[in-house]
């Protein structure tokens, strides 16, 4: 990226994305708070964190244009920390995530990204959508029948009100009507003040209290590396989206690193680790909010609203956010993937649905996709290995026996190879046709070497011929370079 290019996302249509910036803020407090209660924190660890991911990612991140905050796919992950070991270890683990995420970056194993297949993504969404409205349902039970009422009435508005006007974000209006009718009829209903203490200014550097033992690590790490997963995952999937909508490129390992940057920024800060959020820059593009300045107006606007708002916002019942939460999780689960399960092929929609249930068996973003992941490379290898065809041909004299081998060699398909040669066959001398195939790896070569010795063993001689040049390293790596005929270029 040159220096022009980047002052320009920061300069282009600035009144377009101030105000694009602005109305990303209101899309993003009520979320933020729900998704801070989500992972068992004070609102104002999430309300921080989104201030500081904001306006440091805008700096340093590389798509502009995109709004990052305190996700609920991380406070998910945090979720389990926050409530088993405590605050003080969410802190450590949102600093190491961020170290995590910079050394992703700095190696360039976004590209690893490339490996989550469709099916893997939409299972990572479906589950995502499955634990953010599991994770409401504590709020649901127990509890009187007036907080019934708020919850049918703010998905009444988050629903209905779009379909007049998309001017204001229905969510904020949820917040705002439910907010008012509880203050103005006093109701046993739980409100945001008892969540924990909202910020009143600006956030202060801190440590984690805690002593850096062995033990500790041991403790954090897993859950250190899942956030980072997650918000690596999360975050260039968004970007995905907005180079889409945008027509634009965004700049991955730019982006990987100023999110691990920007995480440390936030452990330091009294905050937990963020990520891309897919509503709020979905909303902020269709307000025209495409550069920097949009994502940096977010974060100080955000933090400008708590302070002015904050005794509005201290009264904002949980209610609220249940019903905005719930919209979220119903919006955010891919219902089209319910039909796709019968129409597309079965291997697909196991890697979809194994994906989901290991995440919402484990509560764990990461270990989903990474299952996701395996899964679908065991299954393209079998596929793969099935496009592996070998035929034979004798000649007219009877004396030579050719095998055509068609497809590709590697390490699952071998077998097929070797379960074609007649080693009974009479005729003493054998040919390996490779013009139509293609070696990838030692187990490859290593079985083509194996098999001219069981035939040799019987004493026929052996040919192989057309290997491309691949082949033939790989069968030098081994010393077996003298089983080549001929090669041909790869």
């Amino acid at each position: 990226m040159t220096v022009s290019s980047y002052i320009k996302e920061w300069t282009d249509a600035p009144v377009k994305n101030v105000l694009a910036g602005m109305v990303g803020t209101f899309a993003l407090i009520p979320e933020v708070i729900a998704f801070s209660y989500a992972a068992g924190v004070a609102p104002e660890v999430g309300l921080y964190a989104s201030f500081v991911i904001s306006i440091a990612i805008a700096i340093t991140g590389g798509r502009p244009g995109m709004i990052s905050g305190a996700a609920g796919s991380v406070a998910l992950v945090a979720a389990d920390l926050v409530h088993g070991h405590g605050f003080q270890y969410l802190l450590l683990a949102t600093l190491l995530a961020g170290a995590i995420q910079v050394l992703f970056g700095l190696f360039k194993l976004q590209n690893m990204m490339r490996f989550v297949s469709r099916e893997v993504a939409t299972g990572f969404v479906n589950a995502l959508a499955i634990l953010i409205f599991s994770a409401q349902i504590p709020q649901m039970v127990h509890v009187s029948w007036q907080t019934y009422a708020l919850i049918a009435l703010g998905l009444a508005i988050v629903y209905l009100l779009p379909r007049i006007t998309t001017l204001i974000p229905s969510p904020l209006i949820c917040i705002v009507v439910l907010t008012g009718i509880s203050m103005a009829y006093p109701m046993p209903v739980h409100v945001v003040s008892d969540l924990g203490p909202l910020p009143t200014g600006l956030p202060s550097f801190t440590l984690p209290h805690l002593p850096l033992t062995l033990e500790t690590f041991k403790i954090v790490l897993p859950y250190a590396f899942a956030m980072a997963m997650v918000g690596v995952l999360e975050s260039l999937m968004t970007a995905g989206v907005v180079d889409e909508m945008t027509d634009t490129h965004s700049n991955k390992r730019m982006e990987c690193t100023g999110l691990g940057v920007s995480n440390i920024l936030v452990g330091l800060f009294g905050g937990m680790a963020g990520c891309g959020m897919i509503g709020q820059t979905v909303g902020n593009l269709r307000y025209g909010g495409t550069g920097r300045l949009s994502t940096f107006t977010a974060g100080a606007f955000l933090l400008l609203l708590l302070v002015v708002l904050h005794n509005f916002v201290a009264q904002v019942p949980v209610a609220a956010l249940v019903a905005i939460m719930i919209m979220v999780s119903i919006s955010t689960f891919s219902w089209s993937s319910l039909r796709d399960l019968v129409r597309h092929p079965r291997l697909s929609s196991t890697v979809m649905i194994v994906t989901v249930v290991v995440v919402v068996l484990t509560h764990d973003l990461a270990a989903g996709v990474a299952c996701g992941v395996i899964l679908s490379g065991l299954f393209f290898s079998f596929q793969v290995m099935q496009l592996l065809q070998i035929t034979s041909s004798l000649n007219t004299d009877g004396q030579t026996r050719t095998y055509h081998v068609r497809g590709q060699l590697f390490f699952a398909s071998t077998t097929i190879l070797t379960d074609a040669i007649d080693f009974q066959d009479a005729a003493p001398h054998v040919v390996l046709d490779l013009s139509a195939a293609r070696l990838w790896d030692i187990s490859a070569a290593d079985a083509l070497e194996k098999l001219v010795s069981r035939l040799q063993a019987r004493g026929k001689t052996v040919h192989i011929t057309h290997a491309d040049e691949r082949a033939a390293r790989l069968l030098n790596a081994l010393g077996h370079e003298t089983l080549l005929d001929d090669t041909q270029p790869a």
